[in-house]
């Protein structure tokens, strides 16, 4: 039986999960990783420096060693050791930027994910980059990057790091790589896994840039200081992990070609995985890279905000034991929160549609689940019409994954079974990213 460790860093805390694999199959995926112990801490919140969010990239190395620490002794309580461990991938917040010297040692802050308004920055990148690039916009990873450039103290600057990266380097005291899913919003041309010819042109310091590895390749072993540190066996592989989004797309289970995840929460979140790369800038789909697979995908502003605005909890909970999936309500409803759709729409004028309100509230909190379901169909059917190949399986992550009346509905629209995602953690999907689970 070996040993995997995922490692996810997020904005508010870190998560550690340690997964078994017992056998491989014919296919040589192996059995799906069980979760056999885990570890979190939280940490201090982001500080906003003129207004953009920032964290010193050492309190994510301190809640990262202090939840590897506590990672050991849940594995003791589970009859194992850290030493058991053959390898560990780590995911991070997407875009969230740092710069170092040799040593790894941040001459930045941690500027956030969602620190935004360089517009400066956007100018030049708007002057160079190609109309479809993703990295345009006064929020893009690449002019983070520029004006990362700016700041006091990066004219020292030997590395571009990346949250996940950052923590990998650490682990193993080597800088200067990172996975094809954290440099997409930096502008990586993950089809032709290059730097793109024309970054030079917009002032990118291009000796900053990372290596970068495709998603499971192996980054290295771990560093001797780690090993003295957390007790891992010297031997231990660092693998190329992935942003948070992609990890917790793992997590649910999907591994191949037409199987998708939903997720239902407070929006409606469709990723996709696909034979080839899907992209359409108006609705905001763009492709991770997964191996040699592709990950598209779409959010909705539609989702479970939309039905708290009508139920509580409680009463939506108590509500379903009187659905009747199998006889429709024949209401055409578009559930939205307030006007305004991204995704499989793009109009920001658009509507919400929720008339006539039956008198029944189970017949309007079921016609409200049938329009959600109709715009996840819709939504998948969008990335096939781009190019993505015929829906096979979905798993659902959320809390409307519970309610099992609306996995009739949703079975219903998409024509494919619905499962509960196998883990809702990211640091599972790392862990399955180490174990080469993909």
């Amino acid at each position: 039986m070996a040993l995997y460790l995922g490692i996810d860093v997020g904005t508010s805390g870190v998560r550690t999960a340690v997964i078994h694999v017992d056998g491989r199959g014919s296919d040589g995926k192996g059995a799906d990783g069980k979760e056999i112990a885990s570890a979190s801490v939280k940490m201090e919140a982001p500080i906003r420096v003129d207004d953009r969010p920032c964290q010193d990239p050492f309190v994510w190395w301190e809640a990262v060693s202090q939840c590897l620490r506590q990672q050991a002794q849940s594995l003791r309580a589970a009859g194992h050791s850290m030493s058991e461990i053959e390898a560990l991938a780590v995911d991070g917040t997407s875009g969230t930027t740092l710069l170092t010297d040799d040593e790894l040692n941040p001459l930045t802050l941690g500027y956030m994910y969602n620190s935004s308004n360089f517009n400066d920055e956007a100018e030049s990148i708007a002057a160079h980059a190609p109309e479809n690039s993703i990295a345009r916009g006064a929020s893009s990873g690449l002019a983070r990057l520029l004006f990362l450039q700016k700041q006091p103290g990066s004219e020292r600057a030997m590395f571009a790091f990346h949250q996940a990266d950052w923590i990998a380097a650490k682990l193993m005291q080597q800088g200067g790589l990172s996975d094809e899913t954290n440099v997409l919003k930096m502008g990586y041309d993950v089809a032709r896994r290059a730097w793109p010819s024309w970054f030079s042109t917009c002032g990118v310091k291009t000796e900053l840039l990372p290596e970068v590895k495709p998603v499971g390749d192996s980054y290295g072993v771990i560093s001797a200081e780690s090993v003295s540190a957390f007790g891992f066996r010297k031997e231990l592989e660092v693998i190329a992990g992935a942003t948070d989004s992609n990890a917790a797309f793992l997590a649910a289970g999907a591994s191949r070609v037409g199987e998708g995840v939903t997720s239902l929460g407070t929006t409606l979140a469709i990723k996709f995985l696909s034979d080839q790369p899907v992209s359409d800038p108006a609705l905001g789909i763009y492709s991770h890279r997964i191996k040699d697979m592709w990950l598209p995908g779409g959010a909705s502003n539609t989702g479970g905000g939309v039905l708290l605005d009508h139920f509580t909890a409680e009463q939506m909970s108590a509500m379903e034991k009187d659905l009747d999936p199998w006889n429709p309500t024949g209401l055409d409803y578009y559930p939205l929160s307030r006007p305004g759709e991204r995704f499989p729409i793009s109009d920001p004028d658009l509507r919400p549609r929720i008339e006539p309100r039956p008198k029944s509230d189970v017949k309007f909190f079921q016609a409200m689940l049938e329009g959600i379901s109709e715009i996840e169909r819709i939504g998948y059917a969008a990335l096939r019409d781009l190019g993505a190949p015929e829906l096979q399986r979905v798993f659902t992550a959320g809390g409307g994954a519970k309610n099992k009346a609306w996995t009739k509905i949703r079975e219903a629209k998409l024509g494919v079974t619905i499962s509960a995602a196998l883990s809702s953690h990211a640091s599972v999907g790392a862990a399955r990213i180490a174990a080469n689970l993909l």
